[in-house]
């Protein structure tokens, strides 16, 4: 498995954008799957605020991970964000996760960036495991999630 950024892999594109669609149209049931296709290849670069990496093996996309300014339309006092990680069903559970977020968080301390958010709705133990801690609990888009950020060593 690598770890890259979608902009060196522009052909997950469609796939990516399907995937996040899927699990993620709730917080935006506005959006659409091509809105979700422009949105990635917006981010498709190679590093900073936003980017976006996807881990793959053999090209066959396995997750992501994003670093944005905002991700959460209620709370744009919060910058920057962990977004948009993600993992296949039938690759989870063996570190692909936490490897996409600490790729994600050495961008971040690449980029001079002190202290990242997130928001999750399920995967709040993993973040916690990994040195994450909780800022509040609220409801976004009438899902009840936890906020949650990390001090990154600079």
């Amino acid at each position: 498995m690598n770890i890259d950024f979608l902009g060196n892999h522009l052909d997950l594109v469609p796939e990516l954008a399907q995937l996040h669609f899927d699990e993620w149209r709730h917080f935006s049931p506005d959006q659409t799957l091509e809105d979700r296709i422009l949105k990635l290849r917006a981010m498709a670069q190679s590093g900073g605020v936003p980017s976006i990496a996807v881990a793959v093996d053999d090209n066959q996309l396995i997750g992501s991970s994003a670093l944005v300014d905002e991700d959460m339309s209620t709370r744009k006092d919060l910058s920057p964000w962990l977004a948009s990680v993600f993992v296949k069903p039938e690759f989870r559970k063996i570190g692909v996760g936490s490897s996409l977020v600490r790729f994600i968080e050495g961008e971040a301390q690449k980029r001079g960036i002190q202290k990242l958010f997130l928001y999750t709705e399920h995967a709040r133990n993993l973040y916690a495991a990994l040195g994450w801690h909780d800022l509040e609990e609220c409801e976004y888009q009438g899902v009840s999630v936890a906020i949650m950020y990390k001090q990154i060593a600079v």
